[in-house]
Parts: structure tokens; sequence; C-alpha cells
């Protein structure tokens, strides 16, 4: 201590500030550190080195010397630092590469349990409960770009299983872990139906994570196709040809009578719209979407619940008093048949922006014998007229608003498949949103008149009890 007192003596008179004259030995090694890089001299000057290292440099060598001893000690310093430093990034970089590592191997640990598990289930109805690090890995951690669809519901996300395994993940929003029971429950039901025309569902997750919080998400089949709604109404596809628009209505109609009647305990579908129609590769349709779901019980005839389902598909029955029952699903069917057949959507506006159901507007053109005027203008390899125009009856008979006037689909399936004729169609009552007269008024305007007739066809017309009330007439209970 008696050397550090005396180098630090010696540098006194270099300090900028306050005498620190006063101190005697080194318990103050703080304040002589600072003292000595304060010094007008620099952490350099030798009595800043006899300070803090306790090296009289003065006394032991010359001053050619003692700056030598200065510069070794620098560079240890320098080098010291580095070494620090570089050892420092190698630590991070091998927490990542050990990181990196342990996803791999996770990866594909997942592999080949999905793949053990898929293989177990060849051939059979068994579902999957997936992880959700199973699912992030096939749709690459949810990643935008692997978006198909979208909805109120939730996101649709194209993903690939081990083997390479195309599939559709609906995910669902707003989920919370109460509702987890009924959903799987819902979900075991519906994979052990099992049909050419439905969707084919593979398996489904629900699960909690920190960030993404409660998922809910089911795994189906991917459709090669898209829906029908896309073929109809969207700009990317080519207008659908008579034999495809054929095999479409007719796999439709023999899913929803699987549903009905295949099933045990029967299924309504009550959300059935073009949307929900998907098609594979060769066209075949599935009909999706079993999330509004609801089963028969045993023994009744009717199930009065909650209306879900979408605008202009609803069949009026439903809608006004909650009743359900197959020929709700009848009347949705026999929306879509029209929106395949017109190409015009559940609910249309003519020039005058007045909404008309699309039910209202075919069935005023079939009720004057025009029922070949439903369909869409250049259909490529329209059939026979009076092939087309039982499609255009069937339709309007399926979407009639009396519930008893309606087919089973079974009946629809025969009518469609078969030489079975039509049965007569019972007048409507006018529509809720439209009267008769204006609907009349517009298909007049938008009538084109240039379709074809084979030799020996003749139009359907509908006989009725008596005379309809004139348009003047209407005009009048109108004002009343």
């Amino acid at each position: 201590c008696a050397t550090c007192t005396t180098s630090f003596s010696g540098l006194a008179s270099y300090l900028n500030g306050p005498s620190v004259g006063n101190v005697s030995d080194c318990t103050a090694y703080p304040s002589i550190y600072a003292a000595a890089f304060a010094n007008q001299f620099g952490p350099t000057d030798e009595g800043t080195i006899k300070c803090l290292f306790a090296i009289d440099v003065t006394a032991t060598a010359s001053s050619g010397k003692g700056k030598k001893n200065v510069t070794i000690i620098v560079v240890v310093l320098v080098c010291g630092l580095v070494l620090v430093f570089v050892g420092f990034v190698y630590w991070i970089l091998w927490r990542r590469r050990k990181h990196r590592l342990a996803h791999k191997w996770n990866n594909r640990r997942i592999e080949s349990n999905l793949s053990s598990r898929l293989d177990s289930i060849s051939g059979s109805t068994t579902l999957i409960r997936f992880t959700i690090d199973e699912i992030k890995l096939a749709t690459k951690n949810f990643a935008r770009a692997n978006i198909v669809g979208t909805g109120g519901y939730g996101n649709v996300y194209k993903g690939v299983l081990p083997g390479g395994i195309e599939v559709a993940l609906k995910r669902f929003k707003n989920c919370s872990v109460a509702g987890d029971a009924s959903f799987t429950h819902e979900v075991e039901v519906i994979a052990s139906v099992r049909h050419v025309n439905l969707v084919a569902l593979r398996g489904y997750c629900t699960a909690t994570t920190p960030y993404e919080g409660h998922q809910r998400i089911i795994v189906c089949d991917l459709m090669k196709n898209g829906s029908l709604h896309d073929h109809l109404f969207g700009t990317r596809y080519e207008k659908l040809s008579w034999g495809i628009r054929q095999k479409v209505a007719l796999g439709t109609a023999r899913g929803l009578a699987y549903l009905h009647y295949g099933a045990q305990p029967g299924i309504i579908h009550r959300d059935i719209k073009a949307s929900n129609i998907l098609l594979d590769e060769s066209f075949e349709p599935k009909v999706a979407d079993f999330g509004l779901a609801k089963f028969t019980p045993e023994g009744m005839t009717h199930l009065s619940t909650r209306v879900a389902g979408t605008m202009g598909y609803v069949a009026p029955e439903y809608a006004l008093y909650g009743q359900l029952t197959e020929r709700s699903d009848v009347y949705s069917f026999g929306v879509v048949l029209l929106e395949l057949l017109s190409g015009k959507k559940a609910i249309i506006e003519f020039n005058d922006g007045q909404p008309t159901l699309v039910t209202d507007w075919a069935w005023s053109l079939v009720r004057e014998g025009r029922a070949l005027d439903v369909l869409e203008d250049n259909i490529p390899d329209l059939g026979p007229p009076e092939v087309v125009e039982k499609y255009v009856l069937v339709a309007v008979l399926c979407s009639h608003p009396q519930l008893y006037a309606r087919p089973t689909m079974d009946q629809v399936v025969n009518m469609l498949d078969a030489d079975i004729p039509v049965p007569t169609i019972p007048e409507r009552p006018i529509s809720l949103i439209a009267d008769l007269d204006d609907i009349e008024r517009s298909v007049s305007s938008s009538f084109s008149g240039n379709l074809s007739t084979a030799a020996g066809y003749q139009p359907y017309i509908i006989e009725r009890e008596a005379p309809l009330a004139d348009s003047d007439s209407v005009k009048d209970r109108s004002l009343d």
C-alpha cells in the first residue's frame, strides 16, 4: 500500500478537480482508478500504470522499456476482450444450432408418428386426432400463402401430410375449450359417414397454444377443382358443360339422400349452397361443411331449433318457424339446382334494382310454359330439350315454398336418374319479397327467345283451377 499511496501522491498535481492528497491507503482503489483516467496525461502515463498495476516503471527500467511494457499490457487486454467476444458469439451460434437440430428431430418424430397412424387406418374410418405441431408442419405454420378459402367460421388452408397427401384444413375462429366435447362428438359421428358424394373427414385437432389461443381444426380431403360457386360465379374457370352440370346435380342429390336415409341417425345438413358443393379432379361433387349439421332423433318428424343457414337458400318454414326437416334440405337443393341451370345467384337483381328470389323468377317462366328460358345462355353441349326441361321442373318442384309439395331426396334421385315423370307442380303463393307481376315484367324484359327445341317437344304447361288475376287487379289490391 505504501507504493500505491506514494504513486497516488505523485499524481495529485495532474488531477482535474479537488485535491485528493489526503488519501493514505489503498482502500480508495476505485477513486484511484477514476483519478488515474482523469489524469491529463491519460491512462498510459507511468503514474497511472504504477497506481493501477503496482508497477514502478521509473524505478525498474528505462523509459523505452516502460513504453514496451505498456504496449504489451494493452495488447494483452485487447486480445482478452477479443477472446471474450469470440467466445460469446460461438456460444450464441451453438445454442441456435442446438435448437435447429432439436426442431428437426422433433419434426422427424412427428412425421414418423403420423405416418404410422395413417398407415394403420388405411381402409378404415378411424378418425385421427392431430397434434397442433402436426397441423403447423402440414400448413407451414399457417402460412398466408396456403389459405384457399375463408368465411365467417375462419380460414381454410391447404396442407400436405407425410407421404405427400394433400388435405384441406378448416381452422375455426373464436373457439373456447368449453365447446370441445360437443365438437369432438360431432366430428366423430361425421367421420363415420362415408359416401362417394360426401367430403371425407380425415381428422381434427383441439389445442391451446400460448400465442394463437385455443385452436379447433378439422382435416378433410382437398378438392382439386374448388367449389361449384367458383365455377358458376367466379372468373377463373370456363363455363361448365351440360354433362358436368348433370353429373353435379345427380351426385349432390345422391349425397343428400344418403345423409337423410343412409346414415344412422339421419343427418340434416341445414346449409346446402353452391360453396358447400366441392368438385374433385373428375368433377365428382362432394357435399361439404357439416359444421351446422344436426341429427334427427328417432321417432321425431321435425326438429325445432335456432335457424342456421344462408339467405336465399333457407326454406320458408325453417326461416319463419324454425321447423327443420329433410324437406328443408330439399328446398336448398332446389335453389342450388336453379343456380346450376341458370347461372344466376339465389338472390338476383334486375335492371330496376329490386331483389328477386331465383325460385320466383324460375317459377314465373315455368308457369308460362317457358321452362327452357331458365337455362343459362351458351351452355356447351346442351342436352335434349325434354331432359333439360325435366331438370328445370325438378328444381322448381324442390324449391316450392310449401313443404308438402316437395319430393324427398330419394324421389329426386329417381326423377333425375331414371325415366320417371315429374309430378304436377302445385300453384305457388305470391313471394314474400316481390309480387308475381313485377317478376313477370322483369322476365319479359330479359327474355331472349333464342333456345332451340327438338321436333315433337311439347313445353310443360301448368293447368290452373281458375284464371289468374290480371295485372290491374293485382295493382288495385296492393293499393288497398
